[in-house]
């Protein structure tokens, strides 16, 4: 475990990962237990102090990640964890606290591409039907409701959807959304999405002011994300539906379905707020999966 000393320098990383590289809490958490785990390998029982760091070599770290393997811990997994650590390792160079680049001699693992899962429109809306059903009060099946409209309807991030104030809706035609990297982009607000927003609105016990969360939990504080996934993990066991469905699924399922129906990539991509085209061109991917799974089924070998 890290010493008293090591502990301090961690926080002013962590600090600098907010305030600096603007990062989502979840995110930070994520590099910290990562971070932790690697400190755990070099001395599971003694602390870990500045020193240790600085004498790391190349086979330290090779071995860490080696070991991680070895103990079945996913890819994907241990590119996080490699990225975590190779983050922290920058930050202390950068800063002068110690001089130690073994770890950018190491080649970064390679990933298998994964394509973004996707529903097919009438389950879509067979979720959002569905969101309404087994609440305890009508005005929560109504936000429920209303929320995996948005998400799907304006292809947005759970974390952008539960960050929305009342004001952020007043134009009635278009959302500012504050997405990744604190950049803002504007998106078509349905009137399907402005209806179901503006009914859990007039039937939620609380007064809303302008700089107030839009969306609100049983006690009026802003809804946590949480339970807006284990409300999607409910209509899963409902409609029977497969682990991978998620809340960010109904976001993949935005711009596949935009692209099945001749949407440009560049209007995609202003919609997500991807940063890079690269980003939004893995969905032409999907989409020519399914045409091959289509030809497949009409003219099996």
């Amino acid at each position: 475990m890290p010493s008293k000393e090591l502990k301090k320098i961690i926080s002013r990383w962590q600090d600098w990962l907010t305030l600096q590289r603007n990062c989502s809490e979840h995110t930070i958490q994520s590099y910290l237990s990562d971070l932790y785990i690697f400190l755990e390998y070099l001395s599971p029982k003694e602390e870990v102090g500045i020193p240790t760091l600085k004498q790391l070599d190349i086979k330290a770290f090779r071995n860490f990640f080696s070991i991680r393997a070895k103990k079945g811990i996913s890819k994907t997994s241990i590119a996080r964890e490699e990225s975590a650590v190779r983050n922290f390792f920058k930050w202390l160079n950068e800063n002068k606290i110690l001089n130690n680049t073994s770890i950018f001699q190491i080649s970064k693992p390679k990933l298998d591409k994964a394509l973004p899962r996707f529903i097919d429109v009438d389950m879509t809306f067979d979720i959002i039907d569905e969101a309404q059903k087994g609440c305890k009060e009508p005005w929560i099946g109504y936000r429920d409701m209303a929320i995996i409209t948005l998400l799907y309807g304006c292809g947005l991030r759970i974390s952008e959807a539960l960050s929305l104030n009342i004001k952020d809706i007043d134009n009635e035609e278009f959302i500012k959304i504050r997405g990744k990297g604190n950049k803002d982009r504007y998106v078509p607000l349905l009137p399907i999405v402005l209806e179901r927003i503006n009914k859990y609105i007039n039937h939620c016990p609380y007064k809303f002011k302008q700089d107030d969360a839009l969306f609100l939990g049983v006690r009026g504080e802003r809804l946590s994300p949480r339970i807006i996934q284990r409300k999607i993990q409910k209509i899963r066991m409902n409609l029977n539906l497969s682990e991978n469905v998620t809340p960010h699924t109904l976001r993949h399922s935005f711009a596949t379905h935009l692209l099945a129906q001749g949407t440009d990539l560049r209007s995609i991509q202003e919609l997500l707020g991807h940063s890079s085209l690269s980003s939004t061109q893995i969905y032409t991917e999907v989409e020519l999966n399914k045409i091959k799974e289509e030809y497949e089924k009409a003219f099996p070998n």
